[in-house]
C-alpha cells in the first residue's frame, strides 16, 4: 500500500531527526567553545544510564497498573464472595431441616404411606408423592452443596490474587528502588562538573530520540520476526532438505544463510538485518535509517503450556547503547519469536535446540 503523504512527512521527518541527533551526538563536543571533560567511554556508560532510568520507568507504570487490575479484581471478587455467602446461608436452613429430618425419622410417613395402600392407584399417587418430596429435598441438598464449592472456589481464587499482589508490590519495589539508585549514581557522578548540564542535554535528546522513533523502529523488527516465525514450520515443510528422519528420531537444520534469506522473502526490514547462530547464541543485527539495532539471545526448549523453542532476549542494544532487562522483558512478552514443532507434523516435539558454527538445529521425537 503506498503510504499517504502525511505518512511520507513522518518517516522523512524521523529520518531528518535521526540523521541530525547522530550527527549532533559526534560534533556536539567541538560546537561548545569549552569541551566535555569527560571521556568516550564515560559519556556513553552515562547516557546508557539515563536511558535504563525512562524504561524502567515504564516498567514501574505498568506494574503500578497491574496492582491497580489486581486491586479491581479483588475488590470483584470479594462483592461476590458475599453475596454467595448471603446465597448459602438462605440454602443453609434449609439443608438442615432437611437433614434433620432423615436424620430424626420425619420421612419415615413416606415409607408407612407406601406400604399401607389399598389399591394399585393409591400406590401410584402415593409415588408421586414421594417422588415430588425426594425431588425437592435432592434439589435443596444439591443447591446448597453447589453454592457451598462456589465460595470455596471464591476464597481460592482471592487467595491467589493475594499472593499474585504481594508479588507484584515486591517487583514494584524493587524497580523504584533500582531507579532510585540509578538516579543517585548519575547525581553523583554529575555532581560538581562543569560539563553536568551538557551531558543532561545529551541525555534528554537521547532519551527523546530512542522514545520517538528508536522504540517504533526495535518494535517493526520484532513485530517483523514474530510474522515470520509463524511461517517458519510451513517453510521447514517445503523445504525438505532441511529435516532429517532416522528412525524415530528427526533432525532439523537451519543454517543461518537460509534462514535470512527466508527472512528476506518475508519483508524488505530483513534486507539490511542478518541472523547468526555462534556458540549457543542468536545474534540478529541490522541497521536502517541511521538506526543500528543488535538483538542477543538464546532458545529454550519448553513443555507447558504446550511444546515450543521459545526465544529469549538476552541483550538488546539500539545505536550502541544496551537497554535494560525491563524492556527484554516487555518485547518478548509483546511479541512472540517462539517456534512450534507440531506445527510441521503434529506427533512431534522439540527435545533439544543448539546453535553452533552457523547453524541451527533443532532434535524431536514422537510424543508419547
Amino acid at each position: 500500500m503506498p503510504l499517504t503523504l502525511p505518512a511520507k512527512r513522518n518517516r522523512i521527518s524521523i529520518a531528518a531527526t535521526a540523521i541530525l541527533l547522530v550527527t549532533w551526538l559526534l560534533f556536539q563536543f567541538t560546537a561548545w567553545a569549552e569541551p566535555l571533560s569527560v571521556d568516550e567511554a564515560d559519556l556513553h556508560a552515562l547516557l546508557e544510564k539515563s536511558l535504563s532510568v525512562v524504561e524502567i520507568d515504564k516498567e514501574i507504570i505498568r506494574i503500578g497498573e497491574q496492582k491497580r487490575q489486581l486491586m479491581l479484581t479483588m475488590t470483584d471478587t470479594e462483592k461476590q464472595l458475599m453475596l454467595q455467602e448471603q446465597q448459602i446461608s438462605d440454602k443453609q436452613d434449609e439443608a438442615g431441616s432437611v437433614l434433620r429430618a432423615y436424620y430424626m425419622g420425619e420421612r419415615d410417613f413416606l415409607l408407612s404411606a407406601l406400604l399401607s395402600f389399598n389399591s394399585l392407584s393409591e400406590l401410584f399417587q402415593m409415588l408421586d408423592y414421594a417422588e415430588i418430596i425426594l425431588t425437592h429435598d435432592k434439589d435443596t441438598l444439591n443447591t446448597y452443596v453447589e453454592q457451598y464449592k462456589k465460595v470455596k472456589v471464591g476464597y481460592r481464587a482471592l487467595e491467589t490474587r493475594k499472593e499474585e499482589l504481594v508479588a507484584v508490590e515486591n517487583q514494584l519495589r524493587e524497580q523504584k528502588e533500582r531507579v532510585l539508585a540509578l538516579e543517585k549514581q548519575l547525581d553523583q557522578e554529575l555532581s560538581g562538573r562543569s560539563d553536568a548540564e551538557r551531558i543532561r542535554i545529551l541525555m534528554n535528546e537521547l532519551t527523546s530520540y530512542w522514545e520517538s522513533a528508536g522504540i517504533d523502529e526495535v518494535k517493526q523488527y520484532f513485530r517483523a520476526l514474530s510474522k515470520a516465525m509463524q511461517k517458519l514450520p510451513s517453510w521447514v515443510q517445503d523445504n525438505k532438505d532441511l529435516l532429517e528422519i532416522k528412525g524415530f528420531q528427526y533432525t532439523i537444520r537451519v543454517p543461518e544463510d537460509e534462514l535470512n534469506s527466508f527472512l528476506r522473502e518475508q519483508n524488505p526490514i530483513f534486507d539490511n538485518f542478518s541472523f547468526e547462530f555462534i556458540d549457543g547464541k542468536v545474534i540478529a543485527q541490522g541497521k536502517r535509517e541511521n538506526m543500528a539495532i543488535k538483538i542477543t539471545g538464546h532458545y529454550t526448549i519448553e513443555n507447558e503450556p504446550k511444546n515450543a523453542i521459545l526465544f529469549h532476549v538476552d541483550e538488546l542494544l539500539f545505536n550502541g547503547f544496551s537497554l535494560p532487562d525491563t524492556t527484554r522483558s516487555a518485547l518478548e512478552k509483546e511479541f512472540d519469536l517462539g517456534f512450534y514443532p507440531d506445527l510441521i507434523v503434529s506427533f512431534l516435539k522439540a527435545n533439544s535446540v543448539a546453535m553452533k558454527d552457523g547453524e541451527l538445529t533443532i532434535k524431536l521425537s514422537l510424543k508419547l
